[in-house]
């Protein structure tokens, strides 16, 4: 006749499989892949910043959009020139903003062609560098992106749909 196993007996052997998983999940724990966080690298400030108010083209559509809610103002080209594999923009950050702005040039698939250094209240950075020369009618879009000041907390981003324009 086959004997019952006792419930003593039963309450080990689950003690027992339950002590090996608990040890294998602290090995894994302690001896498992680390992974280091990536380090924040603030941008930097853009050298070819100018301390002023940029006499634009009228042709360039320069413009200062805003709305209701957003955290700074600044201005921008809204039609792109090209010269060689520099992007005519006019970024400016007026003299009243309390944040640093800079700006990214993406393409239609969000990739990154060209950005501009971080640009302080009062400052206008004229042109952006692209990864290369883009033909009249190639969709990008501005991303203006705001930082707090020593924190570099985002103040919001706002992303502006164009096309590379004819130069006037």
């Amino acid at each position: 006749m086959k004997q019952k196993p006792k419930k003593n007996d039963l309450i080990r052997v689950l003690f027992g499989i339950f002590a090996v998983i608990l040890t294998v999940m602290a090995v894994v724990l302690f001896f498992g892949e680390k992974r280091e966080s990536a380090e924040f690298a603030p941008p930097s400030f853009d050298p070819a910043a100018v301390a002023d108010v940029p006499e634009v083209p009228e042709a360039l559509g320069y413009i200062s959009p805003w709305k209701e809610g957003m955290g700074y103002r600044f201005s921008v080209c809204g039609n792109v020139v090209m010269e060689d594999s520099a992007a005519i923009v006019y970024l400016t950050n007026p003299p009243e903003n309390q944040v640093w702005i800079k700006l990214r040039v993406l393409d239609e698939t969000g990739s990154t062609l060209g950005e501009t250094g971080l640009i302080q209240p009062g400052e206008y950075v004229k042109d952006v560098m692209l990864s290369g020369n883009l033909p009249v009618g190639t969709t990008v879009r501005l991303k203006i992106m705001g930082y707090e000041p020593e924190t570099y907390y985002s103040a919001g981003a706002v992303v502006i749909n164009t096309a590379i324009g004819d130069m006037p």
